[in-house]
This record gives C-alpha cells, structure tokens and sequence, in this order.
C-alpha cells in the first residue's frame, strides 16, 4: 500500500468514525433498552442524594426517542428530550466543521455565545429544582 492510498484510508477512516460511533450508540440503545439491562451507569447523584439530576432518565429517554415514544421520553427526561434536536445540529455543524479542517489538521470547536452557555446551565438548574419537587394537591 502505498503512502497515497494510505493517507486516503486514514482520511476516510477519521471521517466515519463519529458517525460510527453514534449509530453503535444508537444500536446499543435498540438492541438493549436500559429498561431490562442493567450494564448502563447509574447516576452517582441519585445514588448518593435521591434527587433527580438533569440527566437523569436520559439514557432511558433516548432510547424511547428511538423507538419512536415522543411522549414516554418527555416524561423520563424532557430537558435532553427537547435539547436533542438543536444539539443534533450543533452536531451537525462540528462534523462538517471537522470534515473540512480533517485535511488541513487545525480543528476548533465552534464557539458558543457566553449567553448562550449561560441560558443552557440557568435552564438545567432550573429542570433539576423542578423535577425534584415534591407534587402535593390538598
């Protein structure tokens, strides 16, 4: 093999490679729901506290996504169940930022607003007080 068909291999190679590892992931959740199995992590925070962090019930979640259960997966997680669709695009967005730098090798992470990242933590706060109060009616 010469160095051309070598380096055109490895180019390839790093190029998939993201999206094999999230179809694996994806796979894994299908063939494995984390309903029945239990060699999925536990949460160190529900362990140790009983509370109910933000991504509690994520893994669970994700997988009802891929079954199709919009509804069962807002109700296991619905902070990831909504935030899914525009961190799939941040995804997208890092995969085609990635493929172009893949030649050149200087790959940066496409910066979020400071405003933004803020919004993001205010609102996981948020979910995390609001999932872990007690709902008592009279």
């Amino acid at each position: 093999m010469n160095a051309v068909a070598r380096n055109r291999f490895g180019f390839a190679l790093r190029a998939v490679a993201p999206v094999a590892v999230v179809a694996l992931a994806a796979a894994v959740l299908l063939r494995f729901p984390p309903t029945q199995y239990d060699f999925y992590p536990q949460c160190p925070i529900y362990a140790l506290l009983h509370l109910q962090c933000p991504g509690c019930g994520a893994t669970r979640a994700l997988a009802a996504l891929l079954r199709g259960h919009f509804a069962e997966a807002l109700r296991l997680n619905a902070l990831v169940t909504v935030t899914l669709a525009p961190g799939s695009v941040y995804a997208g967005v890092c995969y085609r930022r990635y493929l172009l730098c893949l030649r050149a090798g200087a790959f940066r992470w496409p910066q979020l607003p400071d405003g933004g990242i803020y919004a993001a933590l205010a609102a996981a706060c948020v979910f995390a007080l609001l999932r872990n109060l007690p709902l008592r009616l009279l």
